[in-house]
């Protein structure tokens, strides 16, 4: 599977194949002409007690990744719904957070590729 990660505020690229938005709020300033997704998946993203909580405050992100990986495993079927499009083409995961490192598309990736 080709599951890759990336901030909407780049540019989108013709490689980056199926992009699917994995925020549960639309990005700020980000208008939907400008963020070509093909796709905007509001519920595989973290709740929203979850999401508030965290507040992308790197402290608090190994605590963050479990608490969502135990939120992602309660989703099998939209987990095996993106590995199903991953298999035919690739599917680049988009997000607004800054913290590229410690966000939720990190978590989802892993998740999806099997290593949480």
């Amino acid at each position: 599977m080709d599951i890759r990660i990336k901030r909407i505020y780049e540019a989108p690229a013709k490689d980056d194949g199926y992009r699917l938005l994995v925020d549960r709020l639309w990005p700020r300033g980000m208008t939907k002409e400008h963020a070509h997704v093909d796709e905007w998946d509001k519920e595989i993203g973290p709740s929203t007690e979850l999401r508030k909580w965290f507040g992308h405050e790197p402290p608090k992100y190994a605590e963050f990744k479990k608490r969502y990986t135990k939120e992602l495993h309660a989703m099998s079927d939209e987990l095996e719904r993106i590995r199903a499009l991953a298999r035919k083409q690739r599917v680049t995961l988009v997000y607004s957070a800054k913290n590229e490192e410690h966000n939720q598309a990190v978590v989802l990736r892993e998740v999806l590729l099997g290593g949480a």
